[in-house]
């Protein structure tokens, strides 16, 4: 039997390179994103690829999406939990109560949706289980200067993480997290032109190539549901994360 997972953010970035390296492993992958065209450029006519307009923000959007997956599919095996946003480097005060609102609504309430969508399939279906990988990025454990909140959202996530894999376990679903640092996309690009240190500074930074990370999160989804990468983090070697302060 084909294995099948759903990847949020699956139009750019992060989302896109995964989303093409499970569909060269053979894959059924539901793209889910906002917008169409972008799923479409990722799915490249692939037959295995099944694209899901959804705004992961919207609860009934979000449950037509899953429930059309797992009509199409049978079962659903998998989630990769990637759609995020993020703002610039701003100090709290600055930071427009708007903008807070707009960031969590997408990476915790986006988050809490998609996984509760998929736990429900995971739960219910014959035979049970499946896994959940949630992206948290490398500010689930420490900050950048300016960033309360995305690092507050991504802490979140790991508090999601570990939920998910406590009350998973009667259910035969494990849940993972993925913390991922200066991967080279279209969101990245800053690092290579300079970004504020914690020192005061602006500094380039050490990037990795993208496919780096979909071939971490297949690693994590191709594991029997018996094993689980609980906290993966994987980040160009260089970057300054330990030792970042």
């Amino acid at each position: 039997m084909t294995n099948t997972i759903l990847i949020t953010g699956a139009g750019s970035g992060i989302g896109r390179a995964t989303a093409q390296a499970f569909l060269v492993a053979g894959w059924q992958v539901g793209l889910i994103g906002r917008r169409e065209g972008p799923l479409q450029e990722t799915a490249a006519g692939n037959p295995n690829a099944l694209v899901l307009p959804c705004d992961v923000t919207d609860p009934a959007q979000v449950d037509a999406a899953f429930d059309k997956a797992a009509k199409t599919w049978g079962r659903l095996d998998a989630l990769f939990n990637n759609a995020g946003a993020s703002l610039p480097s701003t100090l709290i005060d600055e930071i427009k109560v708007e903008d807070w609102l707009h960031l969590s609504n997408v990476n915790i309430t986006g988050m809490f949706l998609c996984a509760r969508a998929a736990f429900r399939h995971m739960r219910t279906q014959n035979p049970m289980g499946g896994r959940i990988i949630n992206n948290g990025s490398i500010s689930a454990a420490v900050p950048r200067p300016g960033s309360a909140p995305y690092t507050m959202s991504k802490h979140a996530v790991t508090g999601l993480t570990r939920t998910l894999s406590l009350d998973g376990r009667p259910f035969n679903i494990a849940c993972g997290q993925i913390d991922i640092g200066n991967a080279l996309t279209d969101m990245a690009v800053a690092m290579t032109k300079g970004v504020p240190q914690a020192n005061g500074t602006m500094a380039v930074e050490p990037v990795m190539d993208v496919k780096q990370v979909a071939q971490s999160v297949l690693h994590m989804a191709n594991l029997p549901l018996d094993t689980n990468v609980q906290f993966m983090t994987i980040m160009a070697s260089a970057m300054p994360y330990i030792g970042r302060g």
